[in-house]
C-alpha cells in the first residue's frame, strides 16, 4: 500500500516511515524539503498519486495566533483537495488531545479548524489526538523560566513518548477509517508542575520550580482535565522514566 506522510522528515514523520516500510508498505515522505508545499499546493498532486493512505503530521513554521490559523486552514484545503483527486481511500491527522477545551490557545483553536476541514471534507478519515510528547517537556521548562526560577500550574498532563505516537498511527493507518477521532496518551497523568520538577531533577538541572496557579500553558490557562483524554483512549507503553533513562544514556 502507497502510504504519504505529509511533514515526513519531522519527528514523528521519520519515525512512522520507518515503521510503515517495515511493515511492507511503499512510503513517500512529502515536505518543502523534498519540493511539495502543501500551503501552495505544489508538488501534491505528483506526490499524492497513487497513494492509499494520507497522513498529515506536519507543523506550521509560525505558531504565531493568525500564522498558524492560515497555514493549518491552507493546507489541510490542499491536501484535502489533492486527495480527492487522487482518491486516496483514507486520510489520517495527527492533532491534540483536548484542543477543544483550551480555547484561548490560538495553536489548540487551529487544530480545531484543522479537525473540521476534514471532519467535512469528504475523504475518510481518522483524526488521532495525541498529549504532549516527553521531548517537548524540557521546552515547557525553558518556555516559563525567568532566571533559575520555573512557574508552573498545577493542570495535569499525560505525555507520551513520540515512537508510541508513531507507533499508533502506523496502527491506524493499517485499519479501515474510523471517520472520527480516537485519544491517545501516555501512562500516567501528572500535575504539570510536579513533572517539569520531576524531569528537572532528573537533569540534574539546578532550576527551581515554584507552584504558580496564574502561570500558563504556552500562554494559556491550563485547567484540571484539558489536556487529558476524558474518556477511553490508546495508552503509550512507554514510560517517562524509562524515555529520560535512554535520553541519558544516549548522551
Amino acid at each position: 500500500m502507497k502510504v504519504v506522510i505529509v511533514g515526513g522528515s519531522g519527528l514523528i514523520g521519520k519515525k512512522l516511515s520507518t515503521l510503515l516500510r517495515q511493515a511492507g508498505h511503499e512510503v513517500t515522505s512529502a515536505s518543502p524539503s523534498s519540493g511539495v508545499n502543501t500551503v501552495t499546493g505544489e508538488g501534491l498532486a505528483q506526490a499524492l498519486a497513487g497513494a492509499q493512505v494520507v497522513v498529515d503530521v506536519s507543523n506550521s513554521p509560525s505558531f504565531a495566533d493568525d500564522q498558524v490559523m492560515q497555514f493549518f486552514q491552507d493546507s489541510t484545503r490542499n491536501l484535502l483537495a489533492a486527495s480527492t483527486n487522487a482518491g486516496v481511500g483514507h486520510f489520517v491527522a495527527l492533532s491534540v488531545v483536548g484542543a477543544d477545551r483550551a480555547p484561548a490557545s490560538g495553536y489548540l483553536r487551529a487544530k480545531v479548524a484543522q479537525e473540521s476541514l476534514i471532519e467535512g471534507g469528504g475523504v475518510p478519515y481518522t483524526i488521532v489526538r495525541a498529549t504532549q510528547f516527553f521531548e517537548f517537556l524540557m521546552p515547557i521548562a525553558q518556555a516559563n523560566t525567568s532566571g533559575q526560577t520555573v512557574r508552573l500550574p498545577t493542570g495535569p498532563l499525560q505525555p507520551i513518548a513520540s515512537s508510541d505516537v508513531a507507533a499508533a498511527l502506523s496502527e491506524v493507518v493499517g485499519h479501515e477509517p474510523l471517520n472520527g477521532i480516537r485519544d491517545i496518551a501516555g501512562p500516567q497523568a501528572v500535575p504539570l508542575d510536579d513533572l517539569i520538577r520531576h524531569v528537572l531533577r532528573t537533569a540534574k538541572d539546578a532550576r527551581e520550580v515554584v507552584t504558580d496557579h496564574d502561570a500558563t500553558y504556552f500562554g494559556a490557562p491550563l485547567t484540571d482535565g484539558s489536556l487529558i483524554p476524558a474518556g477511553k483512549h490508546w495508552t503509550g507503553r512507554t514510560s517517562l522514566d524509562h524515555w529520560l533513562a535512554a535520553e541519558a544514556d544516549a548522551r
